[in-house]
């Protein structure tokens, strides 16, 4: 019994370190995911989605599945024009192979952003399973900016 008190008592120190290296591993695939939009390295890029993944873009009618992102995506980046988004602040929460986050991101042509989404773990490697890209609104600008959309329509 003397032997296994110190012992169990290293358990959440163990437990810790994991969910790091597991909130690590999906920061990096984040990180790498934005930085190959950037650089439109197609290849990169969508590598990090799961064939199954979903885009959703900044319009409402922008629901796109992998192949369709894909579409929509390959002559940007076939003429070298990729997008920026620099991560500033991030939540990345874990639970088996199973992750989720949502993020700050700073753009020079969207001015702020919100990009939340869940990844899973596959065979050891964690991949996007959806993406969701937003412009928050104010919540003062709200109403002038739904009366604009509903003009539009």
């Amino acid at each position: 019994m003397r032997l296994c008190r110190p012992l169990l008592s290293l358990l959440p120190a163990v437990v810790l370190a994991g969910c790091a290296s597991e909130h690590a591993s999906v920061a990096s695939v984040l990180d790498d995911f934005h930085d190959a939009a950037s650089k439109a390295d197609e290849a990169r890029y969508f590598g990090h989605l799961d064939e199954n993944a979903v885009f959703l873009g900044t319009d409402a009618t922008e629901r796109w599945t992998k192949d369709e992102f894909l579409a929509y995506a390959h002559p940007h980046f076939e003429a070298g024009d990729g997008w920026t988004f620099v991560p500033i602040e991030r939540h990345i929460e874990t639970e088996g192979n199973v992750a989720w986050f949502d993020e700050r991101l700073a753009s020079e042509h969207l001015g702020e952003c919100r990009g939340t989404g869940v990844l899973t773990l596959e065979g050891g490697r964690w991949r996007l399973t959806q993406y969701n890209l937003t412009i928050p609104i104010p919540n003062d600008l709200a109403r002038e900016f739904v009366a604009r959309i509903r003009e539009a329509e």
